[in-house]
């Protein structure tokens, strides 16, 4: 039972953590329906920011605010690269993380660079709390702003990009907004990952947008998506979710920690399966209802003996 305990504990933690990562790729993946590849980089620029100003002495929390900062500018410049610069969304999000591996690596100085020691933020207050608080505080903002003119103006550019342009709209902009923020929510959950690691590592990044989707899909399968409160709330439960079954599976004995990578591709395509057979049995049940009704009513209704002139 204990075991269990500290199991969820640490789950609960992890989930929270990678929450704020979550939000970010829910952003780009469900409200602009933009592949945004630069989630693996922004990561590593997240915790790179904030250990490398940690390790200068500065507040946390301004390390935070910076690393937020930084990510802001990372998506920007993949949404500048796709709105004016005329490039494929995908590929811009694919330029932009092999850039952020070099500029890591500068911001850094070395592969990686440790913070043991150094002042963090969870050094007086429980991890899970402080994070319950940060990520609740990220989700309830996120939700105003996207029922402002501009956060409809983002989820419209998402569903259709034609008609928000017949009303005035610039979708270019939108979509820089959209990008931008979601990289530096990702980019805040980077900085705070490092503090709780200890450390930021240059290639801590690498399989992120992984990780971003699989919550996603797993918290809109289980929990729905049906109004935008309730969609931003299961995409952090559903980060809590993927963390408690990657976890559990790893207890598994013949399944090793090297085996992470495959055990999340796993779940994401469980989780992208899922629905579809979900909607398919479904829909098979309601066949099958509507056939034995049908067979009912003709077995039930009153036999008519023909009158002389019909027959």
């Amino acid at each position: 039972m204990e075991l269990f305990l500290k199991i969820g504990e640490g789950s609960i933690q992890l989930g929270l953590l990678y929450a704020l990562l979550a939000l970010g790729v829910y952003i780009t993946f469900r409200i602009l329906d933009f592949p945004d590849l630069t989630v693996d980089g922004s990561f590593t620029t997240g915790s790179a920011i904030a250990a490398v100003m940690i390790v200068h002495g500065f507040s946390p929390w301004l390390a935070c605010l910076g690393a937020f900062a930084g990510g802001l500018v990372a998506g920007a410049c993949t949404g500048l690269l796709h709105t004016k610069g005329k490039i494929n969304g995908l590929l811009s999000g694919i330029l932009m993380m092999i850039a952020l591996y070099s500029i890591n690596l500068r911001i850094l100085g070395s592969p990686n660079v440790s913070i043991f020691g150094s002042d963090m933020v969870f050094d007086h207050i429980s991890p899970i709390t402080l994070m319950l608080i940060i990520v609740i505080a990220f989700k309830l903002l996120l939700d105003a702003f996207l029922r402002t003119d501009m956060g409809l103006a983002l989820r419209a550019t998402g569903d259709n990009k034609q008609m928000i342009r017949s009303l005035g709209a610039n979708t270019d902009t939108t979509t820089i907004i959209g990008v931008s923020l979601s990289n530096g929510l990702v980019a805040l959950s980077g900085a705070f990952v490092a503090q709780t690691s200890t450390f930021a590592d240059a290639t801590s990044g690498i399989g992120m947008i992984v990780i971003g989707l699989a919550s996603v899909i797993i918290g809109e399968a289980i929990f729905g998506a049906k109004t935008v409160f309730r969609a931003t709330l299961a995409v952090i439960l559903g980060s809590i979710v993927y963390r408690i079954v990657v976890t559990a599976a790893l207890r598994i004995e013949w399944f090793e920690a090297s085996d992470l990578k495959l055990i999340t591709a796993v779940i994401v395509i469980i989780a992208l399966v899922f629905p579809a057979v979900r909607s398919k049995v479904k829909q098979k049940g309601l066949a099958k209802k509507r056939s034995a009704e049908l067979l009912s009513n003709i077995q039930t209704a009153p036999y008519s003996k023909p009158t002389g002139g019909e027959q």
